[in-house]
């Protein structure tokens, strides 16, 4: 733990206080008419929970037109993906200087990228530290499968894509990141992790960057959960030390269900102190 020195005696430097954030990745849902249509269901509503930073993440099609209308609220705007490199021959992908002119934060390293899309932790990377250089905050999504967990490799592999998604990042920008633990065996099958399980993943996410940096960026780094996220549980990962937020699917796509989501965290983030 880094030490300060006050006279002759030494002590830890205060505890920081990071600002619990609730993204809601939408993955390839929603026309647009749809997705103006839910944001319009829950903006008044979410708008109200001042103290938990609300991002929404809809498909690449509806962030201009979600903008405008978020524009007078508290509400954060997101991507889901985006290409490493700025401009050139490359159909079909967004480059980061498309984002920046919508976006606060861009999704990086989603495990259905990697599945699908054969993404590696060097893509990733890339990704990473194109985002930081354009203004972007990046939410870099790390997690085992059910045979990596069961072999026991979880705090391994995770540590590997964390330290391989934050090379060559300076420790200014590592502190800004928001890192999300996401387990695949727990992504949209309704069979979340337990608090418990979660923020001891968590725990070694933080003792990765601190490890890579030091304890004061780890201190401020937003760690999230997600996976099977709901109303119903949210409190019970907002109660662990470690776990900032979560990595919402499913659930936001609901007005209701998002709304208590975040409803139950700033609540959480009231008993927390």
């Amino acid at each position: 733990m880094v030490q300060i020195n006050r006279g002759n005696s030494f002590e830890p430097p205060p505890p920081v206080r990071r600002i619990p954030i609730i993204a809601g990745n939408w993955k390839m849902n929603k026309t647009v008419e749809e997705a103006l249509s839910l944001i319009d269901e829950m903006m008044d509503d979410l708008d109200a929970y001042e103290e938990v930073e609300t991002v929404i993440c809809p498909p690449f099609m509806a962030l201009s037109p979600v903008m405008d209308l978020i524009e007078d609220t508290n509400l954060k705007l997101g991507a889901q993906n985006m290409f490493y490199k700025e401009s050139g021959a490359y159909t079909g992908e967004i480059s980061p200087l498309m984002l920046r002119e919508v976006c606060d934060y861009v999704i990086l390293g989603h495990s259905e990228r990697r599945q699908y899309f054969h993404e590696t932790d060097e893509d990733v990377n890339l990704k990473v530290r194109a985002a930081l250089k354009n203004d972007l905050v990046p939410i870099i999504a790390v997690g085992e499968n059910l045979e990596q967990r069961e072999a026991g490799r979880t705090a391994e592999l995770i540590a590997n894509q964390v330290e391989i998604a934050l090379r060559e990042v300076n420790s200014f920008d590592a502190a800004t990141v928001v890192i999300a633990y996401e387990p695949i065996w727990a992504i949209g099958t309704g069979k979340a992790a337990s608090g418990q399980i979660a923020n001891e993943v968590c725990q070694g996410i933080r003792q990765t960057v601190a490890r890579l940096y030091n304890q004061e960026v780890a201190s401020q780094v937003r760690i999230q959960y997600g996976g099977s996220v709901t109303g119903d549980n949210i409190a019970e990962f907002m109660s662990q030390p470690d776990i900032d937020g979560a990595l919402v699917g499913g659930a936001s796509l609901k007005a209701a269900d998002f709304v208590k989501i975040v409803a139950q965290t700033q609540e959480a983030v009231g008993k927390k102190g």
